[in-house]
């Protein structure tokens, strides 16, 4: 029996997330027709239930933190206490109205918005609700979900995920975070902010491991100040619920109690039952495998975002979203350095880097080839204003570029713009000193940090 037709487009779109919406717009704009495909809502985890919902939550906790510490600045103020409804009417507030805007964008004459759960039938053809949607080029951009691990039963109520996390309508008295990467290190922070008790476990020897390790040791610092309890470097071995909670054990027979256990080891690519494997895409552990221009070896058919190996960041998608299209237009647009794509975990302190890590840099150069350079944010004039504590640390190829740049501190996040075009520019850093940053800013810190690479220290000591 032949399916009715959903009709033919130049691209059709499977997931409405980070990356396929940014395929779909940039597709649209080169004049090509495309059926953007999503069983849930357009935007995708980022949008709903990962980066800006969390960085709401996360703004929520510095207003917290910045009440309970006002004496400091001459300003008294009392904390009276935190209002989840209230918290979570603002960070609503904030979906909805980027929703809006997405609904908007989204809404134009080269665009289709197909709703419902799309599975991959043809090398060419993507099925909705028994109706074909065939495609000239077809991206695959079915997104991530929030990992478990192995016998780890995950109820939603006393073992949640960061999806239920951000739904919770009380400040827990006391957490354990399951994992001490980005994710996990946001939700202690913002619980610690709002008054909870949290122990970080991690199997990995630190926190936030996939950073420079000296940036890993400020965090920790950090963290041990706020009584942000953690272990590290051993396995969790089991949970069991108890009469008013939870009690994790970890490898050695200790164990942590506390009211909920937040399950933040990761996210694992949705691609399960979506017709891939039948269609000849190769998938590994899950994750689509594609050439360096995201084509995944299968007719046209290309991949983005989190289903493919490497970071899982909403802004690498995106820019993935652009490339894809770009490239099904013909453009042949430069492969993206996945090195270049900026990091930030938006705890307090906040950690940002770009480029690679001082091990990575000697792995690849040689260690004799390597030199790096911490610049305090002591020496800071608006650092010391906000009274924070952190560094940048570069690292450069001798009489070459800078090859990684790595800070840790109070919004340092917003630091990673410049940072990432110093890296994707392979600029050398009397390049950079050159430079004139505005007085007083963070953003001084890097050019300080530059001049004392270029070997004209004026704050610092070389």
């Amino acid at each position: 029996m032949s399916q009715p037709d959903g009709g033919t487009f130049d691209v059709v779109i499977l997931g409405a997330g980070s990356g396929g919406y940014a395929a779909a717009l940039r597709a649209a704009q080169l004049d090509l027709s495309v059926a953007l495909i999503d069983k849930a809502e357009l935007g995708g985890t980022c949008l709903h239930r990962g980066c800006i919902p969390t960085k709401a939550l996360l703004h929520a906790a510095e207003v917290a933190d910045q009440t309970r510490e006002s004496e400091q600045f001459g300003v008294k103020a009392d904390l009276v206490g935190i209002d989840m409804a209230g918290v979570n009417a603002y960070k609503d507030g904030v979906v909805a109205r980027l929703y809006k805007g997405l609904q908007g964008l989204l809404k134009q004459p080269k665009i289709t918005v197909v709703q419902g759960a799309g599975k991959l039938v043809a090398k060419d053809a993507v099925e909705v609700d028994g109706k074909r949607y065939v495609g000239r080029n077809v991206v695959l951009a079915s997104g991530s979900y929030s990992r478990s691990l192995p016998g780890l039963e995950v109820d939603g109520k006393r073992v949640i995920t960061s999806d239920h996390a951000l739904k919770l309508d009380h400040v827990p008295s006391s957490a354990i975070v399951l994992g001490g990467g980005v994710i996990g290190c946001e939700f202690a922070s913002v619980w610690r902010s709002f008054g909870a008790d949290v122990t970080i476990l991690e199997a990995l020897p630190r926190l936030v491991a996939a950073e420079d390790e000296e940036i890993s040791k400020a965090v920790e610092r950090a963290f041990r100040k706020r009584k942000i309890n953690f272990k590290v470097g051993k396995p969790f071995e089991k949970v069991e619920l108890t009469d008013n909670g939870v009690r994790a054990t970890i490898q050695g027979g200790e164990t942590v109690e506390a009211e909920i256990l937040l399950v933040a080891v990761g996210r694992g690519p949705t691609t399960k039952d979506l017709g891939y494997e039948e269609q000849g895409v190769t998938l590994d552990r899950g994750f689509v495998i594609t050439n360096e221009r995201l084509h995944t070896g299968v007719g046209n058919i290309y991949a983005v975002g989190d289903i493919v190996p490497g970071l899982q960041l909403a802004h690498r998608g995106f820019q993935q979203g652009i490339f894809v299209a770009e490239e099904i237009a013909g453009l042949n647009p430069a492969v993206i350095d996945e090195a270049g794509i900026p990091r930030v975990t938006y705890s307090d302190p906040e950690v940002a880097s770009v480029g690679l890590t001082e091990a990575k840099a000697k792995e690849q150069y040689g260690a004799d080839k390597v030199s790096t350079y911490n610049y305090n944010l002591g020496g800071n004039g608006k650092s010391q204003i906000l009274k924070t504590a952190g560094f940048i640390k570069l690292v450069r190829v001798e009489d070459g570029p800078v090859v990684g740049v790595h800070m840790v501190g109070a919004r340092v996040g917003e630091l990673i713009g410049e940072a990432q075009l110093i890296y994707n520019w392979e600029a050398y850093p009397a390049e950079v000193a050159q430079l004139v940053h505005a007085h007083p800013t963070q953003n001084e810190a890097l050019g300080e940090a530059h001049l004392a690479l270029a070997g004209k220290p004026l704050h610092a000591h070389a």
